[in-house]
């Protein structure tokens, strides 16, 4: 009998992108909620086409399981502009 021993599958990325605009205060804001994307290049893409229009602009992934509230690190895609520091 063999041990039915499963490939460590591939943990699930989260995939985000958003926008911040600048509100009456100067403060940055986002623009809009954060928009998870199905890959990593669709969100560079679609970070890239957001950056002229805001006053800055991330892209980042990170392995996630929210179903046990594990979360890896999170690594930069594409940045433009100014964005905050994100915790």
């Amino acid at each position: 009998m063999s041990d039915n021993v499963l490939p460590q599958q591939k943990a699930p990325k989260l995939i985000v992108v958003m926008a911040f605009d600048r509100d009456e205060e100067g403060e940055l804001q986002p623009a809009f909620d954060p928009m998870e994307q199905q890959t990593e290049d669709r969100a560079i893409r679609t970070a890239k086409g957001l950056a002229g229009k805001h006053a800055g602009v991330i892209a980042w992934s990170r392995e996630a399981n929210p179903t046990v509230g594990e979360y890896g690190e999170p690594t930069t895609l594409f940045m433009a502009g100014e964005v905050p520091d994100m915790e």
